[in-house]
């Protein structure tokens, strides 16, 4: 067999005769063959997948109703040649969908010699699964067989999605999705732009001065106060309860301690808060925080705050970007338990540029001494808007990305600070599509983070860059209502944003 190799911006020809299970067969190419592009032109590539559907009807299949071939041809650039036949209902896709997965799975696997730790799942929330298992009645011993035989995932993917799922629903036993809601309150200034981040945010100190971009941080706070103003106001949720608020970023720590105390007295002031569960907000820079600004925190009520290293290597740091040190995350965690906070979260990414397991342990080894109370882990995502991506070239060769060792490296440092899985989900652009996942101490579970994952109550979200979503449990479908996220359009458009919202209350009220 032919030696395979990684070529740098190569291409996989992908040729289907059905669209049927495009986006199936697409996420697994790229979850065996990181950062290469799937095309529908055979010409430069160095791969080529041939998907055909093909019909006859005179063969049985599980559901009895029409016959079908499909079968996966997998070509490459040195003459390797290889065949997979399913014969299968593939119109049926609740019958079909898993054993096509896990053909292709299996051929790919062959081919890279790579096992891949969450098999041919392909979702986001591969933890979705257990629940619905859960539910139904089924056994522990069920649901691990169907991650591990259907799904071809590892017995250790299959016995952390099982521990999520029981641990989720402790956590919502008493929560009522059709009679509350949340908060989300959007602040989209950090003390400067991390290289992989690509969510709405901007350099604050460019924003102290108007006469640098024509508007400042006060005009940004107005205009959300406006918006808070609105959506507390509506009639269609006076019978509904708030119970939790989350203000994220961004950096909120970004804000000086007045503007902190502002914003939060207004939020208290427009929504009741009388069923408020947990009140979060992310202090993620350490180079943001002081303690004027945790007393404001602690003195407003807000219950929860995350300070988020990433890494504790200060060769990473300058890096991508962060403009702080190890020595300062340490003293601003010191800082705020000294403040009385007694549920704060730390984030770290693994993955980053120039990291390996060893740095990974090294980090895991500072935070176990801190001992924070919940631990939140992102396996590193290269997402397109992020700087990172823009510029590849320059991080390429420094990039090893998440593997399975470090995430397990994470899960042993949790058990040891009597941590738990709670929530976990997969996005796109992991390498090995790894997942991210949080752990916390039982009592200090993070709602919100759950909440926005699995889609079950509706999430009123104001700012830049800020998207609502609204559940028709009955319908059973999903609305959302997005804000724009350049700043200045947001300040200049206040009206337009609430009014998104206005229509969409509207359509509420009518049903």
């Amino acid at each position: 067999m032919p030696v395979r190799h990684s070529v740098i911006d190569a291409m996989i020809y992908l040729y289907q005769n059905e669209e049927l299970y495009n986006n199936d067969i697409r996420v697994m190419l790229q979850a065996f063959f990181d950062n290469e592009k799937v095309v529908t032109e055979e010409e430069d590539t160095r791969l080529g997948l041939k998907a055909v559907f093909t019909y006859d009807t005179d063969v049985e299949v599980p559901s009895m109703q029409r016959g079908g071939y499909v079968t996966f041809t997998l070509e490459d650039e040195f003459g390797y040649v290889d065949e997979k036949t399913v014969v299968i209902d593939f119109m049926d896709k609740k019958i079909a969908r898993n054993p096509i997965k896990g053909a292709l799975y299996k051929m790919l696997s062959a081919y890279t010699k790579k096992e891949l730790p969450w098999g041919s799942l392909t979702g986001v929330r591969p933890t979705k699964i257990a629940t619905e298992c859960i539910e139904q009645g089924k056994s522990e011993e069920e649901i691990h067989k169907l991650y591990t035989d259907v799904y071809l995932a590892t017995s250790q993917k299959a016995d952390i999605c099982i521990e999520v799922a029981k641990n989720e629903q402790k956590l919502f036993a008493d929560y009522d999705y059709e009679n509350e809601y949340c908060v989300y309150i959007g602040i989209p200034f950090c003390p400067s732009r991390c290289l992989y981040c690509s969510f709405t945010s901007y350099p604050i100190a460019l924003y102290a001065d108007e006469k640098k971009t024509g508007f400042t941080v006060k005009d940004y706070l107005n205009a959300l106060c406006k918006e808070i103003s609105f959506v507390a106001s509506s009639d269609i949720y006076s019978n509904k309860r708030l119970v939790a608020i989350y203000i994220g970023g961004g950096t909120p720590s970004a804000l000086t301690a007045e503007q902190l105390r502002e914003l939060i007295t207004h939020v208290k002031s427009t929504f009741d808060m009388s069923y408020v569960r947990e009140f979060c907000v992310e202090c993620g820079r350490p180079d943001s925080i002081t303690e004027d600004k945790l007393t404001v925190l602690k003195e407003c009520g807000v219950g929860r705050i995350s300070i988020n290293p990433q890494t504790m290597s200060d060769e990473t740091l300058k890096l991508i970007g962060r403009a702080h040190t190890v020595s300062q995350t340490k003293d601003a965690y010191a800082l705020a338990r000294q403040v009385g906070f007694d549920n704060i979260n730390m984030d770290m990414i693994v993955g980053l540029p120039g990291e390996d397991i060893e740095h990974v342990r090294h980090t895991l080894s500072e935070i176990e001494q801190m001992a924070p109370d919940s631990l939140t882990v992102h396996s590193l995502a290269i997402k397109r808007a992020a700087n990172l991506n823009i510029e590849m070239e320059n991080y390429r060769s420094l990039i090893k990305g998440s593997t399975n060792e470090m995430l397990m490296a994470v899960d042993e440092c949790a058990r040891r600070l009597d941590l738990v899985p709670y929530y976990l989900y997969r996005q796109k652009n992991i390498p090995g599509k790894l997942e991210n996942i949080g752990y916390a101490i039982r009592g200090k579970e993070c709602a919100y983070n759950v909440l926005i994952m699995e889609e079950k109550m509706d999430i009123l979200a104001m700012g830049a860059g800020a998207s609502s979503k609204f559940v028709f449990r009955k319908e059973g479908r999903i609305e959302r209502v997005e804000n724009v996220k350049n700043v200045e359009q947001y300040i200049a458009r206040i009206d337009e944003m609430i009014g998104r919202k206005q229509q969409m209350f509207e359509i509420i009220k009518e049903m």
